[in-house]
């Protein structure tokens, strides 16, 4: 068996704390607006729904950008 090289290991002081966003796959989203999820395809493909993000072939919406495009949908 070889030798593993020396990592030295790096521990964050506890007020490097990060927030991750919250993650919705498809499903989520449109059990939340209550569309279907060929209708998010479509919005994706058209360019109308929220930001999303992908991440190798799937496609993941933050929480933040949904409710902030359903904002911008107000009076449309």
């Amino acid at each position: 068996m070889q030798d593993q090289p020396n990592h030295p290991t790096t521990t964050l002081p506890d007020s490097a704390t990060v927030t991750l966003p919250q993650l919705w796959d498809q499903k989520q989203l449109c059990a939340y607006v209550k569309k279907s999820e060929a209708w998010a395809e479509r919005a994706r493909w058209a360019g109308e729904g929220p930001k999303y993000i992908k991440l190798g072939r799937h496609v993941r919406y933050r929480v933040s950008d949904v409710l902030e495009w359903l904002n911008q949908c107000e009076g449309v």
